[in-house]
């Protein structure tokens, strides 16, 4: 791969790095079709329990390259097709990317640093956990290219995590907001030192990863179904199911095992 790096930084972490630190990790469809391969083939990655997408250089991702535009038979399936054909593929093809990276079975954490808009915000918003540095910089600026700011997830994941009004005003004016403002309104989870979102994000990720397969893999699943569900009830059924398999893993035993001698808990592999 050219455009992404990836690298076990230990055993079940996984960093996947945008790599094109000259264009800010500018979204071109190179980069597109790397990061789609990498999270779908995440989905059969028994080994990876976590994953840190972060960006190379001096930003998370500036958005799409408006300095390279693609044209037909840049992306799988559109050689030969006229304008409109090739433009509704191509923002399906990125829409595709966000829900990859949504719908991963592992969580997946942000570590922003610099700018995050436009599809970078929506990058970090299609993951689970945000973590930024003090030097991060958030927008929803489709709007200033004159197109709507209901793009590649933006209306779907920014008011459920910053409520609708808030989400209102950020997509209708397109401001730029830094990473102290995305904090007081729990779009980052935490603002460290720019020297210091490595080891964060590294922190955070060892605090999932100690966890069972299965309790990662099901809460992932769990909290996203029910972030829709239509009522208290329809939630605790998918609840209910999804504890009761849970009792037949043997995870519960590993935790009673470990809670006797106050050590953590071996967890046997599903």
């Amino acid at each position: 791969m050219k455009t992404v790096i990836c690298r076990e930084i230990e055993a079940g972490i996984l960093e996947v790095r945008m790599n094109r630190p000259e264009r800010l990790n500018a979204i071109n469809a190179a980069l597109i079709e790397e990061l789609l391969g990498v999270f779908q083939g995440l989905q059969h990655d028994r080994k990876t329990r976590v994953v840190i997408l972060a960006g190379e250089g001096k930003g998370f991702c500036s958005g799409a390259d408006m300095q390279e535009p693609a044209g037909p038979g840049a992306i799988p399936g559109t050689e030969g097709m006229g304008h409109l054909g090739f433009v509704y593929k191509f923002q399906e093809y990125l829409a595709q990317l966000m829900l990859a990276i949504h719908e991963c079975d592992k969580p997946v954490i942000a570590a922003v640093h610099g700018a995050a808009v436009g599809g970078g915000l929506a990058l970090a918003l299609a993951s689970d956990i945000r973590i930024a540095t003090t030097a991060a910089r958030f927008g929803a600026v489709f709007i200033k290219t004159g197109l709507s700011n209901c793009d590649v997830g933006v209306s779907y994941f920014l008011p459920r995590l910053v409520g609708a009004g808030t989400a209102a005003e950020l997509m209708l004016t397109g401001r730029i907001f830094k990473a102290d403002e995305a904090r007081e309104m729990r779009l980052v989870s935490r603002v460290v030192a720019p020297e210091e979102l490595e080891g964060a994000a590294l922190e955070m990720a060892r605090a999932i990863a100690e966890n069972s397969e299965y309790g990662v893999w099901m809460t992932k699943k769990g909290l996203w179904n029910n972030v829709d569900a239509p009522s208290p009830r329809q939630a605790m059924e998918l609840e209910n199911r999804t504890q009761v398999l849970g009792c037949f893993t043997g995870a519960m035993d590993d935790a009673r095992a470990a809670f006797g001698t106050g050590a953590k808990p071996r967890w046997r592999p599903l």
